[in-house]
């Protein structure tokens, strides 16, 4: 299982590189079609233009894999995670019982404190790794929070938002720029 999730994890990395290279491409295909613009070769324009628009398609298709791709590998990483602490209570729900049959209180005592600190770390790896696939996935994020980071762009680059975007309504304070 620690096998397959290193290859996800590489599957990863070289589907976000290969995104990178589709932008790159793509904003080659934008210098293009700038240039034959300006040149005025309008059939050289539209390949140009059909060319950025499929890459850009494609560089979408693969950060959407990427993410999907990630979201798994933190899935496996919680289950691995989950596999060491069935283990690790195992063991020490065993030397409970030890410590039961022999009634030695301070054998127990030290059993259960061992106990409640791997609970204690489950809470911290389950908060971890919850944490971790809600970062992964592109599809949780909060709708306002997106929509505010567009307009903040927008607003920052001097940019005019297109008319499905316009809708979005910029908030009386961004936490970023507080005084």
């Amino acid at each position: 299982m620690e096998n397959n999730l290193l290859n996800l994890r590489m599957t990863s990395k070289m589907l976000s590189r290969q995104a990178k290279r589709c932008q790159k491409e793509e904003n080659k295909e934008l210098e293009k079609l700038k240039k034959a613009i300006s040149a005025g070769g309008t059939e050289e324009a539209r390949i140009y233009a059909s060319n950025a628009i499929r890459k850009k398609s494609e560089r979408l298709n693969i950060t959407k894999m990427a993410s999907r791709v990630d979201a798994v590998a933190s899935r496996v990483q919680t289950a691995l995670t989950m596999q060491q602490v069935v283990r690790s209570m195992g063991i020490t729900v065993v030397s409970m019982e030890k410590a039961a049959q022999s009634m030695n209180l301070e054998q127990i005592s030290a059993v259960m404190d061992k106990f409640e600190q791997q609970f204690e770390d489950l809470d911290v790896q389950t908060g971890y790794m919850e944490g971790a696939i809600g970062g992964t996935t592109a599809l949780d994020m909060p709708q306002d929070e997106v929509d505010m980071l567009i307009q903040r762009t927008a607003d920052q680059d001097g940019l005019e938002l297109n008319a499905e975007l316009a809708n979005i309504q910029a908030p009386q304070y961004l936490p970023d720029e507080a005084s």
